[in-house]
């Protein structure tokens, strides 16, 4: 196999009316004149596809590296899985205003009705602002009757759990939970690779033509898990120079560390890529094959499952904090 480096990609920035303006200076990017609420980092889906930015792979998709190097970039056991569809996708995501409420489909329910994956995901809250919420599940057990009552009267808010994020908070949010990122709330997400949403509720809010945007009740009612779930929202601080998982699913784990010297993480024993997001402070990334790049929060960087290890170096002592993910076994 060849060595291939850690691949850097060009963002896909999202122009929406709910956007702000914090992506690109967290980025420390140019500023944009329209208001970004989503930049796509890593993406493999169809006519939305990130493309490499440096390097002998430059100007190639996800698709297109994956034709002609998927083993090496996803490890034996994903490309017999996955072949050229790259199974995450990966977003930082800032709201100047409320999102609408909204849910997703699993598998079984998307593959039939759109022919792609569900969307099970992870918020990693980066910065939130005084008054900011993050709606996530039910605060009472609720049934679908129900459920349509309380859109109709524009009480849905009532019943769903009402959270003060800060710096640090994880919000897991399998397919089924109803949701909503409040204003104020820049944050990175994790995801599988599928844009399918249903939005149930939208504030009666109209549009520059003072339209209602379109709302998807009938079908996420029976996509919706009505129950009342412990934990949908942990906080965990990260340990310095320790990686530490901070959640599990079938789709992928997340890894959270904090690095003042050096921390290594073994990438050939989890049989998968990982991709490495700085979230906050610099510092540098080593790699089995010798590479070593200059990382700044903001940097979002997939590391090919046929690298060995990679080492995470801090800067004169200070600190660089960084998410992973990755698919586990």
């Amino acid at each position: 196999m060849s060595k291939i480096s850690p691949l850097k990609f060009t963002p896909i920035l999202k122009s929406v009316l709910w956007g702000g303006s914090r992506i690109s200076s967290f980025k420390g990017i140019a500023p944009s004149n329209s208001l970004i609420g989503e930049t796509w980092e890593i993406s493999g889906l169809e006519g939305v596809e990130t493309k490499i930015a440096t390097g002998e792979f430059k100007g190639m998709t996800v698709s297109e590296l994956l034709s002609s190097h998927g083993e090496e970039i996803m490890g034996q056991r994903l490309f017999q899985q996955y072949g050229t569809h790259f199974p995450l996708l990966i977003k930082f995501i800032d709201a100047a205003q409320d999102l609408s409420i909204q849910v997703h489909p699993n598998d079984e329910i998307a593959a039939p009705r759109h022919n792609c994956s569900g969307k099970t995901e992870l918020w990693y809250i980066l910065e939130s602002q005084d008054n900011s919420i993050i709606y996530s599940g039910f605060k009472t057990p609720t049934t679908l009757n129900e459920f349509k009552n309380h859109v109709e009267n524009n009480t849905l808010t009532d019943v769903l759990a009402c959270f003060s994020p800060k710096r640090g908070d994880i919000f897991y949010l399998p397919a089924g939970r109803v949701h909503s990122i409040g204003a104020g709330n820049l944050l990175l997400e994790i995801q599988q690779s599928s844009d399918i949403t249903y939005r149930v509720y939208d504030y009666n809010r109209t549009d520059f033509n003072g339209q209602k945007r379109e709302l998807h009740t009938e079908l996420a009612l029976e996509t919706i898990d009505y129950q009342v779930h412990d934990e949908y929202c942990i906080h965990t601080e990260p340990q310095i120079d320790c990686e530490i998982e901070i959640n599990r699913c079938n789709y992928f784990a997340t890894t959270l560390l904090k690095v003042k010297n050096s921390c290594r993480i073994d990438v050939a024993n989890k049989d998968s890529f990982r991709i490495i997001i700085v979230t906050a402070g610099k510092g540098n990334l080593i790699d089995c094959y010798g590479n070593n790049i200059p990382l700044r929060q903001g940097n979002v960087l997939l590391i090919p499952a046929s690298t060995e290890w990679i080492d995470i170096i801090g800067t004169n002592g200070k600190a660089i904090e960084v998410v992973t993910t990755y698919v586990p076994m």
